[in-house]
């Protein structure tokens, strides 16, 4: 079906690419090419609900210590992820009529499906699409952030450290369970926060994400406790600044209608 959503972002899951950086991208439902983050408007994968499954990661669970720890990286990827994915496909089994609606459509516009289990899709697509967003965004070997990127970021911010510390700023600041999200805002990058399993293509927003940070307990209480400012300072450790280079490629490349 058309979906009248015609501004889209791809979160790109990876598949393992063992013994080098080149990352293969598997997207998450159809695009015109792999990685991309736009989708053309209408287009929609056949069986596109079935395709919504754990992926696994491009790197061991144990990789990217000391500062994500194994049993942490088990417990988010295996269980946390995957219940996401288990219930939100009860509930579209349960409500048929959501398996005509393109699931791109539904996550940035969720009063498409039936008020009754609004919030339950929501959350659940939510928190499916943003989880295969942030694995894609961490590493245990990251190249530096390309030109045309660090250059925006000097723009708007200063310099990737000031950028950086917006970052861990907005995450401190964020009540509750949450994310922040590094976007393109129109003609340049800001930092903008999301509650629960929002994203900030939800609502028919316009901000593109490129980067963002799971800051729920469950993504870093085993090793950092109650000390959020600890695991955001950590998590730039890890960073993917391929992904997040590509990401901002395509985010200002691709044709937005």
């Amino acid at each position: 079906m058309t979906s009248p959503v015609t501004r889209r972002a791809l979160f790109g899951i990876t598949a393992a690419t063992i013994g080098s950086l080149a990352l293969t991208r598997t997207p998450v439902f159809a695009a015109p090419r792999p990685g991309q983050l736009y989708r053309a408007p209408g287009l929609q994968e056949a069986n596109a609900w079935d395709q919504i499954a754990l992926q696994p990661l491009h790197y061991a669970y144990d990789a990217l210590e000391p500062h994500i720890d194994r049993q942490t990286m088990e417990i988010h990827h295996g269980k946390h992820h995957q219940a996401y994915i288990d219930n939100l496909a009860k509930i579209v089994d349960a409500n048929p009529v959501i398996r005509d609606l393109d699931p791109w459509a539904v996550m940035t516009d969720s009063t498409l499906v039936p008020e009754e289990v609004r919030a339950g899709v929501r959350n659940n697509i939510g928190g499916y699409a943003n989880h295969a967003f942030f694995w894609n965004l961490m590493t245990p070997n990251s190249l530096d952030p390309s030109a045309e990127l660090v250059a925006a970021i000097e723009d708007s911010f200063g310099s990737i450290e000031d950028m950086q510390a917006a970052v861990n700023d907005a995450g401190l600041k964020r009540f509750g369970s949450g994310w922040v999200w590094l976007v393109v805002q129109n003609d340049h990058l800001a930092v903008v926060s999301t509650p629960n399993q929002d994203n900030p293509l939800m609502d028919l927003g316009a901000d593109i994400p490129i980067l963002g940070i799971d800051v729920w307990e469950h993504a870093y209480y085993l090793n950092y406790q109650n000390r959020r400012a600890d695991y955001l300072t950590a998590w730039w450790n890890v960073i993917d600044w391929y992904t997040v280079s590509t990401s901002f490629e395509t985010a200002t490349t691709s044709p937005r209608t």
